[in-house]
């Protein structure tokens, strides 16, 4: 890899794995704790938050399901794959079991987030359009990839492989009629079934060559769109010169990416003396692409049954931003107060015009205040995406405080130290077992 490209995939491991550790300790994965604490028997892969190791799967579809149960993962806009939560999962895992260097790690997570984004690339938004959640659906075929590579198999067991991930495919949206926290499982289940397919096919079960362009495969299955391998084809020369995690953005609000723009705008407007008591009204115009997710049905968006469902409510997450001044992870570990919820039944929406999503997440919010006037804030794309990218200091920052929420600071220090080493090529590979295991000591401050 390009040494600006093995930069970038160390950050976004290292935001993975401390979102992963919040996640550990927080309301919206305890139930992920306690499924890591039977399942964390004594395998060599490590499970966040957790003592004892699992076997590499079990371990993949928890820190998965972690990583991604307070919406606080990376997400690639333009293919709306939320990478790392497949892809870390999967590649932490395998390396672990077969006791794969770091670097070596490295190169098979950046290999197959690469991969996850070109399937989302060749249907952007069709997946989702379809019911199926993109990151779920085409995410077992990247894990079963970066299993493949760390197992070593070669080319015939990974095609074998990737047909066998496809049988295992899943991940449908129906969490948001409630805001279910099973929409974590879906990429904790991809890594999980990625790696059982790379497994199965080493033992000798095979798979359809055609996993990815037949009439049953990936795209006419779930994506709905004939020409999407086609797509995807035309796309395949890239690989190697063009690395799309790059332009993959950080998260920092641990809510539904769609609703981030907004957030921001609602900040902006707050900033500049627009308080809630003298609120009116406020309309917020949104993509179509984002409206089905964070704006329909409307009264369920605008009463969520928890906390947690709030992470997918437009109205809620604005009021929260001017009534509370802030959202954060704490805001969805309850729900919202009735101050929040008087100024959310103040909230419209319509479609925005000439949107570019899903390249562009972009919102306006315009506020009816009650001496009459109006005031409106645009914001043209969520912040950390490729167009305003987020500084190293800012995702370290974040990696810090999620991490210690469960590590003391010494043990933060250790894995902030360690997790670069993962790319320097003047050294020999650090292996990754060196820092796990300071990990595993590290978590025994657990509570």
């Amino acid at each position: 890899m390009p040494p600006a490209v093995a930069s970038a995939a160390a950050l976004h491991f290292t935001d993975a794995l401390g979102v992963g550790l919040a996640a550990s300790v927080s309301r919206s994965g305890e139930g992920w704790r306690r499924a890591g604490g039977t399942l964390a028997q004594g395998g060599r892969a490590t499970v966040l938050g957790q003592k004892a190791g699992a076997s590499a799967a079990d371990a993949a579809m928890v820190n998965g399901g972690l990583i991604h149960s307070l919406e606080f993962d990376d997400t690639h806009t333009g293919s709306i794959m939320h990478g790392s939560a497949v892809v870390a999962a999967a590649a932490l895992a395998k390396a672990e079991s077969v006791d794969a260097s770091g670097e070596a790690m490295l190169a098979a997570y950046a290999r197959g987030y690469e991969a996850l984004v070109l399937l989302g690339l060749a249907a952007p938004g069709r997946f989702h359009a379809t019911g199926f959640q993109a990151t779920s659906v085409a995410g077992t075929m990247a894990a079963a990839l970066v299993a493949a590579e760390l197992d070593g198999l070669d080319e015939a067991h990974t095609v074998h492989a990737l047909g066998i991930a496809l049988s295992q495919s899943a991940g449908v949206m129906e969490f948001l009629s409630n805001g279910s926290s099973v929409k974590s499982l879906n990429p904790g289940w991809a890594a999980h079934g990625g790696l059982v397919a790379a497994a199965l096919a080493q033992a000798g079960i095979t798979g359809p060559e055609t996993s990815l362009e037949g009439r049953w495969g990936l795209f006419a299955q779930f994506s709905d769109q004939a020409d999407a391998a086609a797509r995807l084809r035309a796309m395949l020369p890239e690989l190697g010169t063009r690395w799309h995690m790059a332009d993959a953005a950080f998260k920092f609000f641990p809510c539904c990416h769609y609703l981030h723009a907004f957030i921001e705008a609602a900040g902006e407007l707050a900033g500049s003396g627009v308080r809630a008591e003298n609120i009116v009204g406020i309309l917020c115009e949104v993509p179509a692409g984002a409206a089905p997710v964070i704006c329909e049905p409307w009264e369920q968006v605008l009463n969520p049954s928890t906390g947690h469902a709030a992470r997918w409510s437009l109205p809620v997450t604005v009021a929260t931003r001017f009534v509370e001044g802030s959202v954060s992870l704490a805001t969805f570990e309850q729900q919202a107060s009735p101050e929040v919820r008087a100024l959310a039944q103040r909230v419209r929406w319509i479609p925005l015009a000439g949107t570019r999503f899903p390249e562009r997440f972009e919102a306006v919010v315009r506020c009816t205040l009650t001496d009459g006037s109006e005031r409106s804030v645009r914001i043209d794309d969520v912040d950390g995406n490729p167009s305003r990218p987020a500084s190293m200091v800012r995702v370290l920052a974040k990696f810090r405080d999620n991490a210690s929420r469960v590590l003391d600071a010494e043990a933060v220090a250790v894995l902030e130290r360690a997790l670069p080493r993962l790319t320097n090529s003047q050294e020999p590979a650090t292996k990754l077992s060196c820092w796990l295991r300071a990990l595993r000591v590290t978590q025994a401050a657990i509570a």
